[in-house]
C-alpha cells in the first residue's frame, strides 16, 4: 500500500466559516485533514476528532458548532466509508483502523513536509470567495 501525497478539501461537506461575521474555522479542517489523511489507529482518530472540536470551539465560540461537526465526523468519517475524507484517505480503501509501521509513519512525516514547503493552496474558500492560501497548522504534539 502506498500513502498518497496530502491534498485537503477543508472542511469536506461543511462550512468552512461563518457565512455572516468572522469566525473562520477552516484551519481546524486542514489540521484534522492532516490526522485523516495520515490515518491509524481508532483511538488516533477520536483524539484528530476532540482536536477538530476544541479548535472549532476556540475558532467560533460557539460550542453547538463544535458539537455538530464532532457528531458529523465521527458518524460519517470512519474507515469503512469509501469516501474522499474517511480515515486514512490518503492510503487505498480497505486499510482500516492500522497503526502506521515505523517506515509508514517516516513517508507520512516526509509527504507532510513537503505539502508544508509548497505553496499549499487549500480548497477553502476566502471570505470574498477567491481561493485562500494558508499554511497547514502545526500538527498536535502526539
Amino acid at each position: 500500500m502506498v500513502l498518497q501525497p496530502f491534498s485537503t478539501d477543508g472542511c469536506s461537506r461543511f462550512l468552512d466559516r461563518s457565512p455572516v461575521g468572522s469566525a473562520d474555522w477552516c484551519h481546524c479542517c486542514v489540521a484534522h485533514d492532516l490526522a485523516y489523511w495520515r490515518g491509524g489507529s481508532a483511538e488516533q482518530r477520536l483524539q484528530a476528532d476532540h482536536e477538530l472540536k476544541t479548535c472549532v470551539q476556540r475558532a467560533s465560540g460557539d460550542s453547538v458548532l463544535a458539537e455538530l461537526m464532532f457528531a458529523g465526523v465521527r458518524a460519517g468519517g470512519g474507515p469503512e466509508f469509501d469516501t474522499p475524507y474517511r480515515w486514512g484517505y490518503g492510503w487505498p480503501f480497505g486499510r482500516g483502523y492500522q497503526p502506521l509501521m515505523p517506515q509508514e509513519a517516516e513517508r507520512a512525516a516526509a509527504l507532510e513536509l513537503d505539502y508544508r514547503a509548497g505553496p499549499a493552496p487549500l480548497a477553502c474558500p476566502s471570505a470574498a470567495g477567491a481561493t485562500a492560501r494558508r499554511e497547514a497548522p502545526a500538527p498536535a504534539a502526539r
